[in-house]
């Protein structure tokens, strides 16, 4: 337990990438573009979705929701992270600390569990065609989603309470450029057990099962389409399954391996790893599936072909 005599942390200093000022600007350009980015695509995604009869289905309509997802977990990181590049005092207020870790971990295992419906529904749809209509119907998605959010809040208001409980006093540097959980437990300088048991709980009983849920539709997956006889049919059954495996493969193999390594093993690197989860994949994301899914493509065509022919 921290002493009585300790002046609790009212400020985290974030400590960023680099105190180099050309290295810092040239950062913050290449952020601000990859959140311009990430706002357009994801926005974009959201609006086309919404307004083609084309992609009204429950793929897309998990998408929709991965989307907004995505623009929140983004808006919660990347503008204090953009500000700071610019601000010689790279500071956050303890209650901004905190609504970080609530809304970041709300978002982020959300995303776990869309990710782990989107493997679901291309079970349903390859593994079990016939009855696709009937599973997937839109009241389960509708339930499907709804539970993916509630778990999302779940870990939110977990992580937060864990945090809350801690003392912090001796330092205030986080080496990173936001409020993650890890680095703040770090920063403790009271009982961080109950913290580090929230932490690996929920690492290892929600993004596990997730991901369970994952390999064991892609497992089946693979099974349905080894056993279909034509190379035709086995090249259009994988290629509705590509768009979600590149996502799957970076958020989830990142994030894992952050949240699950030792603590003590933490490297200069681990900032970038998590750059690429937190930043970079939220903007590939609608780039991944408007490149390589027909249904998109076709989507864009038919709303942009009446302007073309007025």
């Amino acid at each position: 337990m921290a002493g009585s005599n300790c002046t609790p942390v009212t400020e985290f200093s974030l400590t960023g990438f680099t105190e180099d000022l050309v290295t810092q600007f040239t950062l913050f350009l290449m952020f601000l573009l990859i959140y311009l980015l990430t706002i357009l695509g994801n926005l974009g995604m959201i609006a086309l979705i919404r307004a083609s009869p084309l992609l009204h289905s429950p793929m897309y309509y998990f998408l929709g929701n991965l989307a907004f997802v995505d623009l929140c977990s983004s808006t919660i990181i990347i503008p204090k992270m953009l500000a700071n590049f610019l601000l010689e005092e790279k500071g956050i207020g303890y209650a901004g600390c905190m609504a970080q870790v609530f809304i970041y971990d709300l978002f982020g295992m959300t995303e776990c569990f869309l990710l782990a419906m989107m493997a679901y529904d291309r079970y349903m749809a390859i593994c079990h065609p016939l009855v696709y209509p009937l599973v997937m119907s839109p009241k389960s998605c509708l339930q499907l989603v709804t539970g993916s959010y509630l778990v999302g809040l779940t870990n939110g208001v977990g992580q937060t309470i864990g945090m809350s409980s801690l003392s912090f006093c001796s330092s205030n540097v986080l080496n990173l450029f936001f409020c993650d959980i890890s680095p703040l437990i770090s920063l403790s300088t009271s009982d961080t057990t109950l913290s580090h048991l929230i932490l690996r709980t929920s690492a290892s009983l929600f993004g596990m099962s997730s991901c369970l849920v994952v390999l064991a539709s892609y497992v089946a997956i693979i099974s349905a389409i080894l056993s279909i006889r034509s190379a035709e049919g086995k090249r259009k059954a994988f290629s509705t399954c590509t768009s979600h495996l590149t996502t799957v493969s970076i958020f989830y193999g990142t994030a894992l391996f952050m949240y699950l390594k030792p603590s003590s093993d933490s490297s200069r690197a681990d900032k970038w790893v998590v750059v690429l989860y937190t930043v970079v994949t939220p903007m590939l994301n609608p780039l991944i599936y408007s490149l390589r899914n027909k249904e998109v493509k076709e989507a864009l065509r038919r709303l942009a072909k009446p302007k073309c022919s007025r």
